[in-house]
């Protein structure tokens, strides 16, 4: 199984931090996992995006995962793809990307999830918790009620896999979300758009930790 880390700070199009300003953000804040999402630009300026975050990441020691984009692999220093599409071929998504690379996925449910993990997947972001204005979508709020029967319902299919909370979490969910035997949680908007970006990074990493 690889390593998957607890916290995963996805960057998003933020107008008061660039994708590059906020991955270098967060390894100065001590991350170890960077997921790069972006949705505004086309291959040519991502590559040059991700080609400066890599650089980054890899002066940090810190895995970089990429947001969809998969026919990327190959042309940057990636480590993995998070495919947000729910429908995904994960088998072959990881027949295409080969056993080395790290292959994350959306969810909504625990049928989303088990399928996900049994074609191939290496861990899964379940949500929205809440509300954000990072990905907006149709899907009904993910409870802490619903975490922790999903996470029941999981065990008891004898599935293993790190499963994440994601969507709108702010520092006060953390404690309840862990509780639910959730593996970790995705978080952006509440990191990049705090008052001292290290030290909301920070606070979460502890939060989750505990």
């Amino acid at each position: 199984m690889k390593y998957i880390e607890k916290l995963h700070y996805i960057t998003q199009d933020n107008p008061h931090l660039t994708h590059i300003e906020q991955v270098q953000l967060a390894c100065e804040a001590g991350a170890k996992w960077i997921q790069y999402r972006c949705v505004s630009k086309a291959d040519e300026e991502l590559l040059t995006d991700i080609n400066a975050v890599a650089e980054i990441c890899d002066d940090w020691g810190t895995t970089l995962i990429v947001t969809n984009h998969i026919h990327l692999n190959g042309k940057a220093d990636i480590q993995g793809f998070h495919i947000e599409d729910m429908d995904a071929d994960f088998a072959a998504l990881r027949k295409q990307v080969g056993d080395d690379i790290t292959l994350g996925g959306s969810a909504h449910t625990l049928d989303n999830l088990i399928r996900i993990a049994k074609e191939g997947a290496d861990y899964v972001l379940l949500g929205p918790f809440a509300i954000t204005e990072n990905k907006t979508n149709g899907y009904n709020l993910v409870t802490v009620e619903n975490y922790k029967s999903i996470i029941d319902e999981l065990k008891k299919s004898g599935v293993e896999l790190p499963v994440l909370a994601v969507g709108g979490i702010k520092i006060y969910d953390v404690e309840a979300l862990m509780q639910t035997g959730m593996y970790g949680i995705g978080v952006s908007g509440a990191i990049s758009s705090a008052d001292d970006f290290i030290e909301a990074y920070q606070d979460f990493y502890e939060a989750v930790k505990l």
